[in-house]
């Protein structure tokens, strides 16, 4: 019974909310979660869970010191799941309707000045310049275009790898950008990436296979780039600035948006260009900035 029900649902995610696997993945172990646990306390199954076993599941994880943010998620997940559950007939009462969860201190993400930021650039720069050998420049090129994409227009590193070369109107300045949920956006991007896209785009064939197909940004095994080699080479361009924290592809993105909101953008335009389906989710950095202008106070008044 639970394995249908749960394989129902999972469909319904995939096909019907159009959710990115990585976020089906996430709700379905969560959900799983759940049914390790009425396995293990024998309190039934889900069509006959009620809000009383909710509650002593999160009391479980709790005791067994779950972290809070791990409690929320897996709540979140169960409402989502019982509230289709019952919208689909497949039980008679949403039991978790009622569910509370422990709330999370959010946790300002930690990000570079700008100062960091063009320090990066340029000692990404000046490395590829230093290159005679042509694929290895060609790759130098390519890891500079990237770190410049993803600071300057602050998308997604799966959003990154999944661009094909048409996607940039570097003549207008903007990316065309396929997000979560398949919604597609275009995001400015600024000169100096737009700079480092051509001068890649001119050595994109010394690294292509014909397994790239059109994809903007290759591997070094000539197919489409692979998220996890975005993330090793920001992690490893990164190490090399000794006041820089240890930041991965969404550090940049954390960046963007905390540069663009110091420099005035209003928060709506950050939030567009950023994909976020929420405003509440883009105004975190609102939080990062107010931190940087309370330090820089108290560093510069007389009476702070």
């Amino acid at each position: 019974m639970d394995a249908d029900l749960v394989e129902a649902w999972v469909r319904h995610l995939s096909a019907e909310r159009n959710l990115s696997p990585n976020t089906v993945r996430a709700y379905a172990g969560d959900l799983a979660h759940l049914v390790e646990y009425l396995d293990r306390t024998e309190s039934g199954d889900l069509a006959a869970v009620d809000l009383r076993t909710l509650r002593r599941w999160l009391a479980g994880m709790h005791a067994a010191g779950a972290e809070r943010a791990t409690m929320q998620r897996r709540a979140a997940a169960v409402r989502v799941f019982f509230a289709w559950a019952v919208a689909a007939g497949r039980v008679a009462a949403d039991p978790a309707a009622g569910l509370r969860s422990p709330r999370v201190d959010r946790k300002l993400p930690a990000t570079l000045d700008a100062g960091q930021a063009r320090r990066l650039l340029e000692g990404l720069a000046g490395q590829g310049a230093a290159l005679e050998d042509p694929v290895e420049r060609a790759r130098a090129l390519r890891d500079v275009a990237i770190v410049e994409l993803l600071y300057s227009s602050g998308i997604r590193v799966a959003e990154l790898c999944g661009l094909d070369a048409a996607a940039l109107d570097g003549a207008r300045g903007l990316i065309r950008v396929l997000g979560k949920g398949d919604k597609e956006r275009t995001v400015p991007v600024g000169e100096p990436a737009a700079r480092a896209i051509e001068a890649w785009r001119r050595v994109r064939d010394l690294i292509a296979g014909p397994q790239a197909a059109d994809a903007l940004f290759v591997g070094d095994r000539g197919g489409r780039i692979d998220p996890r080699v975005v993330r090793r080479l920001v992690h490893r361009a990164l190490a090399q600035l000794p006041d820089a924290p240890d930041l991965g592809p969404h550090g940049l993105r954390h960046a963007m948006a905390t540069h663009l909101l110091e420099g005035g953008a209003d928060l709506r335009s950050v939030q567009e260009m950023l994909g976020h389906a929420s405003l509440a989710t883009t105004q975190i950095y609102t939080h990062v900035t107010t931190d940087r202008l309370r330090a820089a106070y108290a560093q510069a008044h007389p009476r702070a």
